[in-house]
């Protein structure tokens, strides 16, 4: 686990660089397209910069005001807050997580925060109404495996920076509509390898950095499921859960595409079709559960 841990702190490095660095691009090439001349190289590094430092610091603020989270109290969950307290016996995590609930009747969960000494567990009402303990259990401890192996900033992060690429994109799809671009090559000085290559990013970098984003979370699932299994010494309690998260026919209200990837299972459920899905296809944002399922069958 440990080595599993450390290959993740170095990948999420290498991503999260990889992304400031397509940033940059991006923001150069459009900057030199509306004719900003040298600030083009200053505005694009401040803005990459900038929206790394507010993506490690502010991601799990940002995803948790747009569930609507309230904070988990002894009052209205004890039941979850005593399954988290006897979990963290056996976690071995520097800190407590916060615990946050979403209102909404889906069964689902997610982890985020930037290391495990900001960590935050977000359930659904769903889920504390429709599981019994050890289920709720398995859930608890699969979130903390997340936390546990540090998957926690990278999903965090990349979910806010594929957003907002996304938006980059569409803004500048739009000025393109209006034709607000300046054609004039008299006086263009952009390095000309650096504007090619963030026409291609702009491009394509929506579609690659999703596509990241969502092999990142299937291979990551498995690990979690069976660190989970370690804490819980019960295979059984996430495997019921799983399968009753996957068959619920709710779909989860302030789900979006950008954070679909945090949840224990995919929230949009595809018309009450997404239990029968026995595979996972390039799209998905999860493995299938049925692999899921025999993976933790399998453990001994």
């Amino acid at each position: 686990m440990f080595e599993n841990i450390k290959k993740n702190k170095i990948e999420s490095g290498i991503i999260v660089s990889i992304f400031i660095l397509a940033i940059t691009l991006i923001i150069y090439y459009i900057c030199h397209a509306l004719d900003l001349g040298n600030l083009s190289i200053v505005i694009a590094l401040i803005f990459s910069i900038t929206s790394a430092w507010g993506s490690y610091y502010y991601s799990d603020k940002i995803i948790l005001a747009t569930c609507k989270a309230r904070p988990a109290t002894k009052d209205e969950d004890l039941k979850l807050v005593n399954i988290l307290d006897s979990l963290m016996i056996t976690a071995n995590l520097p800190k407590k997580p916060d615990l946050y609930v979403v209102e909404d009747a889906q069964p689902n969960a997610f982890a985020t925060g930037r290391n495990p000494n900001h960590a935050i567990i977000c359930v659904t009402t769903g889920l504390l109404e429709k599981l019994e303990y050890y289920e709720l259990e398995g859930v608890l401890a699969h979130e903390i495996s997340h936390i546990k192996n540090y998957d926690i900033l990278l999903s965090a992060v990349v979910s806010i920076f594929v957003g907002f690429i996304v938006m980059l994109s569409d803004t500048f799809s739009r000025i393109l509509y209006w034709g607000g671009l300046k054609d004039d090559d008299d006086d263009n000085n952009g390095n000309p390898i650096l504007m090619i290559l963030g026409l291609i990013l702009l491009i394509l970098a929506p579609i690659f950095s999703s596509l990241m984003q969502l092999a990142l979370s299937r291979k990551r699932e498995f690990l979690a499921d069976s660190t989970a299994v370690e804490l819980t010494r019960n295979p059984q309690g996430l495997i019921s859960a799983l399968e009753k998260l996957e068959n619920d026919p709710n779909e989860l209200k302030r789900a979006n595409s950008a954070t679909a990837n945090m949840y224990i299972v995919n929230p949009f459920k595809n018309n009450g079709k997404q239990g029968k899905k026995k595979t996972s296809s390039i799209w998905s944002t999860h493995p299938s559960t049925s692999d899921r399922i025999e993976a933790l069958r399998n453990i001994k």
